[in-house]
């Protein structure tokens, strides 16, 4: 599954963190154990998470900020920004039409 998997979030992967943060600020790590936890079958490795958070911050989707977290430590906090809400919906609304036309062709009608 691992090579599947990673093929499969390469492509998601910013759809998937910034619908996480939809929810509200959240440093990296939460960001990866959340999608793991709602999915319940995808690992997020810091190789690909970080890198993913540095392009859209990169492209105005979301905004970083130094906070404490929970445990008192330093962290990066991610927030959606107002780019990055109408991205996500525009992105959302492209994904479920693609799984929509994937499932036609796997599971077609039956004549």
């Amino acid at each position: 599954m691992k090579d599947s998997q990673a093929q499969f979030i390469q492509g998601t992967l910013e759809l998937l963190i910034l619908r996480t943060l939809i929810f509200g600020p959240s440093h990296g790590h939460a960001i990866a154990k959340h999608i793991q936890r709602t999915s319940e079958e995808l690992t997020i490795e810091t190789g690909s998470l970080y890198p993913a958070l540095h392009r859209l911050e990169a492209q105005g989707l979301i905004r970083a900020a130094w906070q404490l977290s929970d445990k008192g430590k330093r962290a990066k906090y991610y927030r959606l920004t107002p780019a990055g809400r109408r991205h996500l919906n525009a992105e959302q609304s492209r994904w479920e039409r693609f799984v929509l036309a994937i499932g036609r062709v796997l599971r077609p009608a039956e004549d």
